[in-house]
């Protein structure tokens, strides 16, 4: 069957549906990983956007429930160049196509997505739609004109839960393989915009009481929860138009540690009074170069995200940069002291991805659980954690 993705600006791909027979639009974006295409379809970030994978080849060891990120995918679209229908792979429970079949997304392979990925990164992200019904190319490109700008949306409200649930799955390791549990005796908060279920399973291997706070939770109501800190998670859309979180962390900045990830990273530093702005075409993928300033040391990174925290507004308020991206010079991280408060604009849990960041909850959670203060140093791995108290 024929599938058609027609974007704003005017240009037309045709090529091969593998998905579902439906017709979606949204914010076309490419992502550079070459695995883990399951942990991308699943991430709750990429809601209201049609993801393009640039490396040729997707579907090849299947797809398996143990590496979703979230209960469903949330993507409105996904293409390939080509899709392999007959996986191998001994954890494999579904090929990829009948996956996107089962959850209504649209799947379109056999096109230059070497072409469409150019287009993107010259123009920017465009808004599109992908569809297996409507071949009519003026109807479709109408369509991705009038479909809904990412800039602005509240896209919070569609991926996030009603209410506090508590978490205790931890991370996933080989048959054979034993865990390995810390000794943190604290009550780590997240707050869940759409969280990714591998923070939650990082947190959760460090040995503490893990909750799941909801997006729209107030500042009353976590601290009702009595954490000692807080995570603030990922999610999709503009982190501006997520207000009532945004009033909620404003609150609570400076009373308890927190640690914001992705779009926590992103509305803290709206809270704290820094301004954010939208990236030409984002970054998406498990190989994006980051380095610490702190230790000059570079980190291969996860990411996945369109929206960025301005450096300059947030030094105004006292931030300190912490991470820089190697690729754009954009903010990638910082730190607060006065606040408590640590940031990182990637992934440091992956999925899929590289682990080189990955001591950052091990660190914060020891932290935390010393009642130490938040500081530089929780971004040395080698380094020994401040011994002074906090103070929040």
């Amino acid at each position: 069957m024929l599938a058609k993705l027609a974007l704003e600006d005017g240009t037309i791909f045709t090529g091969t549906s593998f998905g579902a027979e439906t017709t979606r639009t949204g914010e076309v974006v490419f992502n550079t990983a070459l695995t883990g295409y399951q942990e991308i379809f699943t991430d709750p970030s990429y809601c209201g956007q049609i993801v393009t994978m640039t490396f040729p080849l997707m579907g090849n060891y299947g797809v398996n429930p143990e590496d979703f990120e979230s209960v469903k995918p949330h993507l409105t679209g996904f293409i390939v160049k080509e899709v392999c229908d007959r996986p191998s792979n001994y954890r494999s429970t579904q090929a990829l196509g009948d996956f996107l079949k089962q959850h209504g997304i649209p799947g379109l392979s056999d096109i230059d997505t070497r072409a469409l990925t150019r287009r993107l990164r010259i123009h920017g992200a465009l808004r599109g739609v992908i569809s297996t019904e409507i071949m009519d190319e003026v109807k479709l490109l109408d369509m991705a004109v009038r479909s809904e700008s990412m800039v602005g949306a509240n896209l919070v409200d569609c991926v996030a839960p009603r209410s506090v649930r508590t978490w205790n799955e931890p991370l996933w390791v080989a048959p054979g393989d034993q865990h390995r549990f810390g000794q943190a005796d604290c009550h780590i908060v997240a707050i869940d915009c759409g969280i990714k279920s591998n923070i939650l399973r990082y947190l959760t291997e460090q040995g503490g009481r893990v909750s799941v706070a909801p997006a729209d939770a107030t500042a009353a109501q976590i601290r009702e929860l009595k954490p000692d800190g807080l995570l603030v998670g990922n999610g999709p859309g503009d982190p501006a138009a997520v207000t009532q979180t945004i009033a909620a962390l404003r609150e609570l900045a400076g009373k308890v540690p927190m640690f914001g990830i992705c779009l926590g990273h992103q509305m803290l530093g709206l809270a704290l009074g820094a301004k954010t702005y939208k990236l030409k075409f984002g970054h998406h993928g498990a190989n994006q170069p980051v380095r610490n300033e702190i230790t000059g040391r570079v980190e291969i990174t996860s990411q996945n995200h369109g929206f960025a925290v301005d450096a300059e507004s947030l030094k105004k308020i006292g931030g300190t940069v912490t991470h820089v991206n190697l690729n754009d010079g954009s903010l990638e991280g910082f730190m607060h002291e006065d606040k408590q408060i640590i940031c990182v604009q990637f992934h440091p849990e992956a999925a899929p991805g590289p682990h080189d960041a990955g001591y950052l909850f091990e660190r914060f959670v020891a932290a935390v659980a010393a009642k130490r203060r938040i500081d530089k140093t929780l971004f040395d791995p080698t380094s020994t954690l401040s011994r002074a108290p906090a103070a929040v």
